[in-house]
């Protein structure tokens, strides 16, 4: 793998895509999109997914074709952190612990990378498909992920599931065309789910821990031009101010929807099949995102953008991630 601190890429956002330029409260801090170029912190041999930050800087990220989860210190070193088959998602419990969307279950490890035990692994007797991405709850202690379900967008079969406090399953969301990234709210009130195919992002109130009300469309996104290879939604986080950050594989770019679901901006990502995105920084005003620089095949690679927007994490915790 190679690791670069100081180099600025010279990209700049898609100019051919038009933002919105009627400017809210909610977006009156963000720089334009041709003001923020993506800086390279990683490239590494394979796909990355599933980036995190603990409260001691170490930035983790996932390879899921290579079943690995690789740690990065701020001082620039790097190894192996664990062996987890299909890698994916990846949170970071209050206790320190960490949830990982894995090869047909979701596991759980501790601060070493060391197995604790498979969460889940079935629902009402039938095996997960393809676990994909992770929001916590950590005042109730639970968490919710996707199992992506069947590629084929005419088999509309990905599903979200709630993880008590004892370990129990429950059934959130089901017929999704293809689950993938997930958020819940800071406060608690509303969640948040990407359907890769349908290139649209859903939105739920919560009523209680595990249950939601009735499926609203929070935003439809915009469809693939020029070289860009596809358009599918993947990972999300938000801001404090209650942005939605969208990766979205495919496009180059990292998209930010306002709280009523109106884009407002197109940041390019620096990777073209972006998978994910998550605050971190010293002022939590740092967007890091994952992804392939090409295609997914090719090299991975993970890119900062400097927003100068703290974003929010849903544990309470913020990792620093120094610059070099």
């Amino acid at each position: 793998m190679v690791f670069s601190f100081v180099n600025l890429l010279l990209l700049t956002s898609c100019s051919s895509f038009k933002e919105d330029s009627t400017s809210t409260s909610s977006e009156i801090t963000l720089p334009p999109a041709y003001f923020v170029s993506p800086i390279k912190v990683v490239q590494s041999d394979k796909y990355t997914e599933g980036v995190v930050l603990d409260n001691d800087g170490n930035l983790y990220f996932s390879q899921t074709q290579a079943g690995t989860i690789t740690v990065l210190t701020p001082d620039g070193i790097q190894r192996i952190w664990a062996k987890v088959p299909g890698a994916n998602g990846h949170k970071i419990m209050p206790d320190g612990t960490h949830i990982i969307a894995a090869k047909n279950s979701v596991v759980q490890l501790d601060a070493d990378g060391k197995l604790l035990k498979v969460v889940a692994k079935e629902f009402d007797g039938k095996p997960l498909q393809y676990p994909n991405d992770i929001t916590i709850n950590p005042e109730e202690g639970g968490f919710y992920f996707t199992d992506s379900g069947n590629s084929n967008p005419q088999i509309p079969n990905g599903a979200v599931y709630y993880v008590d406090t004892v370990g129990k399953i429950n059934s959130v969301v089901t017929g999704l065309a293809f689950a993938n990234g997930i958020l819940l709210t800071h406060d608690r009130q509303r969640l948040f789910v990407a359907e890769s195919n349908r290139n649209r992002i859903l939105v739920y109130d919560l009523i209680s821990p595990g249950k939601v009300g009735a499926q609203k469309v929070f935003a439809e996104l915009p469809v693939k031009q020029r070289d860009q290879i596809d358009n599918k939604p993947d990972g999300i986080c938000q801001d404090a101010v209650g942005n939605l950050y969208v990766a979205h594989y495919g496009m180059g770019q990292v998209e930010v929807l306002n709280p009523e679901g109106r884009l407002i901006r197109r940041y390019s990502s620096g990777n073209l099949t972006t998978s994910n995105c998550a605050f971190a920084g010293l002022k939590y005003d740092q967007l890091f995102v994952t992804g392939g620089i090409k295609a997914e095949s090719g090299f991975g690679g993970i890119f900062r953008l400097n927003l100068g927007e703290p974003g929010l994490d849903i544990s309470g915790s913020s990792g620093t991630f120094m610059e070099h």
